[in-house]
């Protein structure tokens, strides 16, 4: 997957930082900008400015006389989803799963049960459709058509329970729910029970049975643990 407006500097980044990720430079490693650039075939300004955003991301440290130096994982920006991206696309993929969906596990479910306290009622009508909308797509391979709403179901929850750093969340279950799809670690048809999870839940939130809505989410995020055993044991 191209990184998106970046032009030459996606390029470059598209195959630097999965190799990073994936431990094809191990941390000390020293990166020549000038090396990066003929292998690339790129001006330097275009490889500086890849490094540039890989030091965003905390990957990677510029540092003069030296070069650029990789950083060890204590260090990324894990939350980042281009990073989370990228590991979800190499060998690490099993244990990033898991450890995303043991973040979700912790803070959904809490969100949930803050919606059905705090949520608006046009947050409500959202979560309803985004709910319909998965059973919708639940049946026939229309998994990229579940994915929309399935996103969309959990952004709301993350925004409705109206702690700002929840919601900041939504970006990184996004990048969960799109890694599983995309890199098949999903059933072909989602799991009945989940679909209905999902709904039970937005009437949960509807009905302000905060208690409720968190432990069905704590069941929906209790289900993905259980899937990623079997598909990414």
């Amino acid at each position: 997957m191209s990184t998106p407006g970046r032009g030459l500097h996606g390029r470059v980044l598209d195959t630097l930082g999965p190799a990073i990720t994936a431990g094809e430079y191990p941390p000390g490693s020293v990166l020549r900008t000038d090396e990066l650039a003929q292998r690339f075939d790129v001006s330097r300004s275009v490889m500086r400015e890849a490094v540039r955003v890989l030091e965003s991301m905390r990957l990677v440290a510029s540092r003069r006389r030296v070069g650029v130096t990789v950083l060890p994982q204590t260090e990324w920006n894990v939350y980042d989803p281009q990073v989370i991206r990228w590991r979800l696309a190499g060998a690490d993929r099993p244990r990033q799963l898991r450890s995303l969906t043991v973040l979700r596990s912790a803070i959904e479910p809490v969100a949930a049960g803050l919606a059905a306290q705090l949520a608006t009622p046009e947050q409500c009508a959202e979560l309803t459709e985004c709910a319909l909308g998965m059973v919708a797509n639940s049946r026939g391979r229309r998994l990229q058509g579940y994915l929309v709403h399935d996103i969309a179901f959990h952004r709301v929850i993350l925004t409705a329970s109206g702690n700002e750093m929840f919601a900041r969340l939504g970006d990184v279950v996004a990048e969960v729910l799109t890694g599983r799809t995309h890199h098949e670690v999903m059933f072909e048809d989602p799991d009945p029970a989940a679909v209905t999870l999902h709904v039970q839940v937005a009437e949960a939130v509807r009905a302000g049975d905060a208690d409720r809505a968190e432990h069905l989410t704590r069941e929906i995020t209790v289900g993905a643990l259980q899937e990623l055993d079997i598909l990414a044991p």
